[in-house]
């Protein structure tokens, strides 16, 4: 563990329960910040999606403050606790956190040097803005999946992961954050931001957005080198049914893969579009002739770009993961000891010990309202009227 982590004396107010936004506080947990959780009281949760407890790393290293923000003690004691934040994240529909009282204006009222990070699917403004959507929505708004794979029938994918969510909105939106810190840190000026989830999908698909916008070329599924056009990039299944990835783009890469398997016929015709279905069939037939990870321990070191494609049960008992202490061990106070993914950005550390997890639904609500100074007798008061549990 760092002597002190990235974020240490930054506090977060993640009004979250979910999906973008959560993924966002869960990187600056890991980066060190304190994070807390602000939700309702479970009588008043309504439709609030409650995850389960292993989800979002079993928010590890987070504290949980429940609250009725409708309540008008409940807004006064949350911007008590904004004024003395570095951050606030909220994910409502567009509008919605100014009509409870818990705005950017009316946090910025009490702390002008707050960082106040909005989440949506399509952002604040716009024709789109008041959809309802998710991960796959912002996905197919965004071109990402007109230009992935296909599925028997023709039509786009699903993803295998919520990439949306996690990428395009949890690490765009923490990227935000963290660039407005340090600009505050060095204006004293808080900031405002919109983080639309089907934004940061277009800057995920850049390339094929550029080529476009420059050339006026058609884009799509196999239209170029990394979308399947030639086979020294593509998936190929090997004789036990798994597959291997291939991504020999280099010529040097691709000319030692033909040479390993024997093909060194088409080591000048990597790009050559009139002989693409014979090399994949070339390919194809000498993959086929040997199990995955026999292919894997060959060509692998010899500098072929070839790689497993491994199932999640595979990728947790992978020997270099492991190595890299990618998943470490949780104990949960129900549910009892579990493993999970580490904090594995850049700069993130592991504990040495296991992470200790509690309930989610468990909360500190009096101690971090006391934190700020909220009385106890405040404190009761709003427990007789049901503000906090």
């Amino acid at each position: 563990m760092a002597e002190r982590p990235h974020l240490a004396g930054v506090t977060v107010l993640d009004l979250s329960s979910v999906g973008p936004a959560s993924r966002c506080s869960r990187i600056l947990a890991d980066y060190g910040a304190t994070v807390i959780k602000v939700g309702p009281p479970p009588r008043k949760s309504g439709v609030q999606i409650q995850p389960p407890y292993w989800s979002y790393s079993a928010r590890r290293g987070m504290r949980r403050l429940q609250i009725d923000l409708k309540a008008s003690d409940g807004r006064a004691a949350f911007l008590r606790l904004a004024a003395q934040a570095q951050v606030v994240i909220e994910s409502f529909r567009p509008g919605v956190a100014a009509r409870m009282g818990i705005g950017y204006a009316d946090v910025r009222g009490v702390n002008p040097r707050i960082v106040y990070c909005s989440t949506t699917g399509y952002g604040q403004d716009g024709p789109y803005a008041r959809w309802a959507g998710h991960d796959l929505n912002y996905l197919a708004v965004g071109g990402y999946l007109a230009m992935s794979g296909r599925r028997a029938d023709g039509g786009p994918a699903l993803p295998g992961a919520t990439i949306a969510d996690s990428a395009a909105g949890g690490m765009h939106a923490a990227i935000a954050i963290l660039a407005a810190l340090v600009r505050c840190a060095a204006t004293a000026e808080g900031e405002y931001l919109d983080v639309s989830v089907a934004a940061g999908v277009l800057w995920f698909m850049s390339l094929p957005i550029d080529q476009y916008l420059a050339t006026g070329a058609s884009v799509g599924p196999g239209q170029d080198l990394l979308t399947g056009r030639y086979a020294c990039y593509d998936l190929y299944a090997a004789r036990d049914g798994r597959w291997l990835a291939v991504g020999a783009i280099e010529p040097a890469f691709f000319a030692n893969l033909c040479n390993a398997l024997g093909l060194e016929r088409w080591v000048a015709h990597q790009l050559d579009d009139a002989r693409q279905d014979e090399i994949r069939a070339d390919f194809r037939r000498a993959f086929a002739a040997r199990d995955r990870d026999e292919w894997v321990r060959e060509l692998a070191p010899r500098d072929t770009c070839v790689s497993p494609v491994y199932a999640v049960s595979e990728v947790v008992e992978d020997a270099h993961l492991r190595a890299r202490e990618a998943f470490v061990e949780a104990r949960h106070e129900r549910h009892g000891s579990f493993r999970q993914l580490a904090p594995v950005l850049a700069g993130t550390d592991a504990p040495a010990a296991p992470y200790a997890v509690g309930d989610a639904t468990a909360a500190e609500t009096e101690d971090l309202l006391r934190q700020v100074g909220v009385s106890g007798q405040e404190i009761e008061k709003m427990r007789r009227e049901g503000v906090v549990p």
